[in-house]
């Protein structure tokens, strides 16, 4: 287990060089070089290579240098976090490794989500110490980053998905959806359409654009709302399914085998 000397310091070095590496490549994007900077700085070149090597800048030749190329120090920054690697998805072992901990899973989903330390302490029955060692292993999976301060960095893509047929979504067919499904949709804040019809393949297709938009308007709303206090904020599942079918009683009575739609 790192100690609270290495929470601060590891994190905070991986940033500054962070921060330097998108300097530099401002710096070749504007046409600049090294020796523009140094003339900038007033320092020899030899001194602003190693400074820029060892991710030594100060705050304040920083700033001098965002000056200089007409951007926000906060720019940079930004531009930094973007360039880093982000996890696209989990590999099965480490999703089977999420599966084997409810625990794990739950905070998974709440650090996905958003949720502080103190939000996660707050509301779900977990000691400091037992949540940090949640917290160290949802590190070692790559999904987050720990900071100063019992800050939490998520280090997921925005595409980030669980596996394609992989253990989550298995488990989400085999367990969680039969669970979310056995309600009747008649209380407040449910509600469910089952609907059918004949369509041809372009209308299936209108269709298909449709649900992803309404996906996509999900993605919108949730990080919208990552500015509300998490008292404010509830967990809401939506589910949306469509795909050529025929129940099976009536494919029984059928004199020849259905033709395939797609």
């Amino acid at each position: 287990m790192r100690t609270a000397s290495e929470h601060q310091a590891i994190p905070t070095m991986k940033q500054t060089k962070a921060i330097h590496l998108s300097l530099k490549r401002l710096l070749r994007a504007r046409g600049h070089t090294y020796a523009g900077a140094a003339a900038v700085l007033g320092l020899s070149e030899a001194s602003v290579k190693r400074l820029f090597s060892r991710a030594e800048l100060s705050l304040e030749r920083l700033e001098q240098l965002c000056d200089w190329l007409g951007v926000d120090i906060a720019d940079v920054v930004a531009m930094s976090s973007e360039a880093e690697a982000r996890v696209t998805e989990l590999a099965p072992e480490q999703e089977r490794e999420l599966l084997a901990n409810p625990a794990l899973l739950l905070t998974a989903f709440l650090t996905l989500n958003r949720w502080s330390e103190a939000d996660i302490l707050a509301t779900f029955n977990f000691t400091k110490p037992e949540l940090t060692r949640l917290l160290i292993r949802l590190e070692r999976l790559g999904l987050i980053e720990l900071l100063p301060f019992d800050r939490i960095k998520l280090r997921v893509a925005r595409n980030f998905t669980w596996r394609r047929d992989g253990p989550i979504q298995r488990y989400f067919a085999t367990q969680v959806l039969p669970e979310f499904l056995d309600t009747r949709f008649d209380q407040p804040g449910e509600q469910m359409h089952f609907v059918g019809g004949m369509l041809s393949r372009s209308s299936t297709l209108r269709l298909h654009e449709a649900m992803e938009g309404l996906t996509r308007l999900l993605d919108e709303l949730v990080a919208q709302d990552l500015a509300l206090p998490t008292a404010e904020r509830h967990g809401v599942s939506l589910f949306i399914g469509l795909r050529p079918w025929e129940f099976s009683a009536f494919t029984q009575l059928r004199r020849m085998p259905r033709e395939k739609f797609f």
